[in-house]
């Protein structure tokens, strides 16, 4: 069946036949990069669900550039599209931010007042006296949502702007516990006056 019969062919071979790949190849690269971060995460739901779409995509877009071998411009959609389509699964990853990451923090400073402001926020983490090459440090640990890690890094920066730190994946946990968001002044007043229902 010609879809686009009808249409002038110039307009068929070197825009929409181009424009089609592009788009494919932009869906099922941008799955792809998805895929393969669930499946680093190891989720068992979305990752074939995500592969099986990736596929069927690329079958239809390499359908496309199969039979019309001679048009160029066929050859610079399906490299156009590869390299967007990998920019923008990265940038969706970015936004979806999955999984957990594990923080190492080490001050020369005393970590009495960085304990204190973390475990404000809800974050738990623990404390090790520890030696540098200039003498004694503090070394935290502490495992985050990936969401919020700007958030602690940010603690840290205005603790200590020299604190040396490192970030790394955690691909599981046996138990998290982190605030879903920060304290509003309605979140706060409520734990200060909390409703009590009546008898």
């Amino acid at each position: 069946m010609n879809y686009f019969e009808g249409i002038d062919p110039v307009l068929v071979n070197w825009v929409l036949i181009p424009a089609l790949i592009f788009l494919a190849r932009i869906c099922d690269v941008t799955l792809g990069t998805l895929r393969i971060v669930f499946v680093s995460k190891g989720n068992k739901t979305v990752a074939p669900i995500l592969g099986f779409l990736e596929v069927l995509i690329w079958l239809i877009a390499m359908t496309q550039v199969m039979e019309n071998l001679s048009n160029v411009a066929s050859y610079l959609a399906w490299a156009g599209g590869f390299a967007m389509g990998n920019f923008l699964g990265l940038r969706v990853e970015q936004k979806l931010a999955l999984g957990q990451m594990v923080v190492r923090i080490i001050t020369v400073e005393p970590a009495d007042k960085l304990i204190h402001r973390l475990s404000g926020h809800g974050y738990r983490l623990t404390c090790i006296d520890a030696r540098g090459t200039r003498g004694k440090v503090n070394l935290l640990f502490l495992i985050v949502k990936r969401k919020k890690l700007q958030h602690v890094l940010d603690i840290v920066r205005d603790y200590n702007p020299q604190a040396f730190y490192s970030v790394e994946d955690v691909r599981s946990v046996s138990e998290l516990e982190v605030p879903e968001s920060e304290p509003t002044r309605h979140t706060l007043f409520r734990r200060a006056f909390p409703l009590r229902k009546s008898k």
